[in-house]
């Protein structure tokens, strides 16, 4: 055999031991500019507001449009990652968020500023389901797996985390594109980076790609996510909640009755038969709804209670982080040690715990309580993310890991909807009734069901009105945002409850059989038997007898190259 033949064999056995390591590494840097640019924005809305004077709905749009478009993508790109190539759409992905990012940053009007955002969107759906199908595939041992996932969840956790921070830095020095800038240089690294040292995996071929199918679930969770997150905002009973949220919820029907009739489907629906799988799922958008609603309050409760900074504020967040970061590094032999039911179960309760002690908190800083209580918080979610995750994808078979990889990343996205849409709506309901009192010192009627719409508004009447009224105003203000806030995270220890009862449905231990090797492994195999084959060849004119050939084994005769559990 050649030299070159031989280098690609070496270069193919190193990608089946350290240079998968490299891989993880390349994946994780890419997430993390995907999960940081979902809330690196949230600190440079009011820069945003002042520069392009957007109205209230194109300022909607603009936060909304990454989050509305990522989620609606996820499963069609995840799936067309299992045909076409899941490094192929990961690399069109990077390309793409490079330069949607630049078109944001240069943005000179709200409607460029959503198409850029919706853009962004594209790019992380391409992006995200990649990674993790991709990190499947490179680790076809579930113990080495584990160790990758916890790793890519605790990346995740540190891009969701410290894009406040880093957003209110880049605000307080630069202009508010700065935040979107950045991403630019680091995809234009990443992208050759990634060229280079990515391996193509694949599913299965059978059958043609159901693209009427992709484009159904795409409308659906459009709608739903669409539908949720203006239930968030307080119009639960309006037009435009419910039409979006029934129209999703018929198409997202339709999609899973279609992939039941067919022979090849997008999603292997029976995987939601297996009661890991599903209950992984549900895992994560409790998850999910616990984290994003909680961080949304918690932020208004150190802006607007305590008069913190966005840089503070997101400096106030980082034991919240470095505790997912330790959660992440300890979760594979956490897992190993106690399982995933414990795990996960366990770890929606210390989440609980935590929440519970936040509802100490009052009109006063308490450093050292918000600092135990985050700690806990972010371990404890973390700790139940990891589980979740490794349990969804280890259920699922090797060659539909773009398929369950885009469930778990919608499941992530509808959860962090439902959390703001939720507890978001617990929060108003009982911060409003609150402001009652106000009549009987003399505010009018219409500060008063101004107030009624948020804390920050409230403070902006007060402001307006001045003198006696005004500071009454603020005052009552605060207390009955303490009061809702408290009533929110009741109702969210609740709920984190219920998520730890739902646990009791996973395995009790972790099953880790005999691994597989992946697509890159057997290639490798396959071209050192060709050597061998052919030095073992016979001379010229000697009679050949056919040799047995070691790769019709019953495992992969059949061509599917699927990986066992």
């Amino acid at each position: 055999m050649s030299g070159t033949a031989t280098a690609r064999i070496r270069l193919r056995s190193a990608a089946d031991g350290a240079n998968r390591w490299v891989v993880l590494v390349v994946l994780c840097l890419s997430l993390l500019l995907v999960a940081l640019d979902s809330t690196v924005l949230h600190v440079a809305v009011p820069a945003v507001t002042e520069d392009l004077r957007p109205s209230a709905v194109g300022l909607l749009w603009i936060v909304d449009a990454y989050p509305l478009v990522c989620a609606s993508l996820l499963i069609l790109f995840g799936t067309l990652g299992d045909r076409v190539g899941r490094r192929r759409v990961l690399l069109l992905g990077y390309a793409l968020f490079g330069v949607a990012s630049a078109i944001a940053a240069m943005a000179d009007s709200p409607g460029v500023l959503v198409v850029a955002r919706a853009l962004l969107g594209v790019g992380g759906a391409m992006i995200m389901p990649a990674t993790l199908s991709i990190l499947r595939q490179v680790f076809p041992d579930r113990r080495e797996r584990a160790m990758a996932i916890g790793v890519w969840t605790a990346v995740a956790a540190v891009g969701a985390a410290t894009g406040p921070v880093i957003g209110g830095f880049l605000v307080e020095h630069f202009w508010w594109g700065s935040v979107f800038l950045i991403n630019v240089p680091l995809m234009a690294l990443i992208l050759p980076v990634g060229r280079l040292l990515l391996p193509e995996s694949r599913g299965s071929h059978d059958g043609p790609w159901d693209v009427l199918g992709a484009l159904m679930a795409a409308a659906g969770v459009l709608g739903v996510v669409l539908g949720v997150k203006r239930a968030g905002t307080g119009e639960v009973l309006s037009a435009a909640t419910l039409v979006p949220l029934l129209i999703g919820a018929l198409l997202l029907t339709v999609f899973v009755r279609r992939q039941k009739r067919r022979t090849h489907p997008l999603i292997d629906i029976g995987l939601f038969a297996r009661p890991a799988f599903s209950t992984a799922v549900g895992c994560i958008v409790l998850a999910m709804l616990a984290l994003v609603g909680l961080e949304l309050i918690a932020v208004q409760y150190l802006q607007l209670v305590l008069g913190l900074s966005p840089l503070e504020t997101g400096l106030r967040l980082l034991p919240l982080t470095f505790a997912a970061m330790a959660a992440g590094a300890t979760g594979s032999y956490t897992l190993r040690r106690v399982g995933p039911r414990r795990m996960v179960g366990w770890g929606f309760v210390l989440t609980a715990v935590s929440v519970l002690i936040l509802t100490a908190m009052g009109q006063h800083d308490r450093p050292a309580l918000l600092t135990t209580a985050f700690v806990a918080l972010g371990f404890g979610l973390q700790t139940t993310l990891f589980g979740a995750y490794e349990s969804m994808l280890s259920e699922a078979p090797a060659d539909r890991a773009g398929g369950a990889a885009a469930i778990g990343e919608t499941s992530y996205q509808l959860g962090a909807g439902m959390g703001i849409a939720l507890l978001g709506s617990v929060m108003n309901a009982a911060y409003a009734p609150g402001l009652s009192t106000l009549s009987e010192a003399g505010v009018p009627a219409a500060a008063r069901a101004a107030a009624a719409h948020s804390l920050g508004e409230a403070y902006q009447v007060a402001d307006r009105l001045g003198g006696p009224l005004g500071a009454v105003l603020r005052s009552t203000a605060r207390h009955s945002f303490i009061t809702g806030l408290h009533v929110t995270l009741l109702v969210s220890a609740a709920l984190l409850l219920v998520g730890a009862l739902a646990a009791l449905r996973l395995p009790r231990a972790m099953d880790c059989p005999s691994p597989v090797p992946d697509e890159l492994g057997r290639a490798g195999a396959n071209e050192a038997r060709e050597q061998h084959t052919a030095h073992e060849a016979p001379a010229p004119g000697r009679a050949q007898r056919p040799l047995p050939h070691p790769a019709r084994r019953p495992a992969e005769a059949t061509g599917s190259g699927r990986a066992a559990h």
